[in-house]
């Protein structure tokens, strides 16, 4: 019957007969099977679709947040003096100033700044920690600062006496050693003579990075400087930020070649192997996820198409012995399976986009900070890897599909239309 109301229009409206015929079985389709085969069909490509946008957004996010929090505390090269000193403590050096306007005017590099590394001892009245005193100056990113302060606020360093007594302490600190905003305490520096200091508590920061948290408070350079009774001039090292993250070794090779001999030059990769190592892996994990849901979104894309064309055994018959080709019957099933696949695809991305947006401005679903780095599931969106996705599913299904929708070349119409 609808071989047959086709063929009438065909003949009158130049239509498509594949098309047409695809419409029919797919959108007026009043058969109760055919129904639920196209929904279990729609809700795979669906369900693939929406994990696939929110496992890449999520794992991008993940490795985002972690390098730029990595990257905020220490750049992402460091100049340091070449020494055989295993400990956290800088040998001091200093940079003409060519060679440090040569740096900063290189056209990768966004921001530098001098630090210098102090080991030391927190006694408090009823506590005693050892720490690593870190001394930045006014030239340090004060962006990033504001970005991890919890409590009270940054080193005033407009005002040098001021600033020499200032501290920020981690959130980890601040509750190990049951101290707050405004304390002060005693900082005993390990030097020929033990030296002490005392400070004042303006700030408590959190980078959710055990390794830095639990390691380093913040104060003024000249602390160090006047303790380590260094020269004019002199730093234990230098931070730099550079523009392109995925080039830092290309990038911090062209640095190197401007340094004198006896200045090293190393990466955060290089500074922090485990934490990178770590994050690379999270690349073989998305592929595995985006492999896995490409298979199940096939193999149930390939389950419902031969469903289909068994359901359709009779009307394949009878437009074979109405002449129609086996690429034409081929095409409608083809058209029928591009509806399903689009349908999948476009739900997909309203609900998983809906999801990754919701949690980008929200943070609804939240994460143990000491056991994932941050408080809350990152997410970076990125639409070119949406488009990926969408596409590739595309693409791969139909090609997929290619292959059983060949099974309509072996049904005979005489068979066909006596099959019941």
């Amino acid at each position: 019957m609808i071989a047959y109301l086709y063929l009438s229009q065909n003949k009158q409206n130049n239509l498509n007969l594949a098309l047409f015929i695809a419409k029919r079985i797919s959108i007026n389709s009043q058969r109760t099977f055919s129904k639920l085969i196209v929904r279990i069909a729609v809700l795979g490509i669906m369900l693939g679709i929406m994990v696939m946008i929110l496992s890449v957004a999520i794992i991008k996010g993940f490795k985002g947040e972690i390098r730029e929090k990595i990257r905020g505390f220490n750049g992402d090269v460091e100049l340091l003096k070449y020494d055989l000193n295993a400990s956290s403590e800088n040998s001091p050096f200093s940079l003409d100033s060519n060679t440090l306007k040569a740096v900063k005017t290189q056209s990768n590099v966004v921001h530098i700044a001098p630090y210098g590394n102090k080991p030391g001892i927190i006694k408090t009245a009823t506590e005693v920690e050892g720490v690593v005193f870190k001394g930045i100056d006014g030239s340090y990113n004060p962006q990033y600062l504001s970005s991890i302060l919890l409590k009270g606020r940054a080193i005033n360093f407009k005002n040098t006496h001021l600033a020499d007594k200032e501290i920020l302490i981690s959130q980890l600190m601040e509750q190990k050693l049951n101290l707050k905003v405004g304390d002060d305490f005693l900082m005993y520096f390990m030097q020929e003579s033990l030296r002490k200091r005392k400070f004042k508590i303006v700030g408590i920061y959190s980078t959710d990075v055990d390794d830095v948290d639990k390691t380093y408070i913040i104060g003024s350079i000249n602390v160090v400087k006047k303790i380590n009774k260094w020269q004019a001039g002199q730093v234990g090292g230098y931070e730099i930020r550079v523009n392109d993250f995925d080039n830092l070794e290309t990038i911090a090779l062209d640095i190197s070649n401007l340094l004198p001999p006896e200045i090293k030059i190393l990466s955060i990769k290089e500074l922090y192997p485990a934490i990178f190592e770590w994050l690379s892996l999270l690349d073989v994990n998305t592929r595995v996820i985006l492999i896995l849901m490409l298979i199940v979104a096939t193999i149930n894309m390939i389950s419902a198409l031969l469903i289909m064309i068994l359901e359709r055994t009779n009307m394949i018959g009878l437009l074979k012995a109405l002449g129609e080709s086996n690429w034409g019957l081929r095409k409608i099933f083809l058209y029928n399976a591009l509806y399903l696949i689009g349908l999948g695809i476009l739900l997909g991305n309203i609900i998983g986009l809906g999801l990754a947006y919701t949690q980008l401005y929200t943070h609804f679903l939240a994460l143990d900070a000491a056991t994932y780095y941050m408080r809350f599931v990152p997410i970076e969106i990125n639409w070119v890897d949406v488009l990926l996705i969408n596409t590739g599913t595309l693409l791969v299904c139909l090609l997929v599909l290619i292959v059983p929708s060949m099974l309509v070349g072996n049904i005979s119409p005489v068979k066909a239309i006596a099959f019941k």
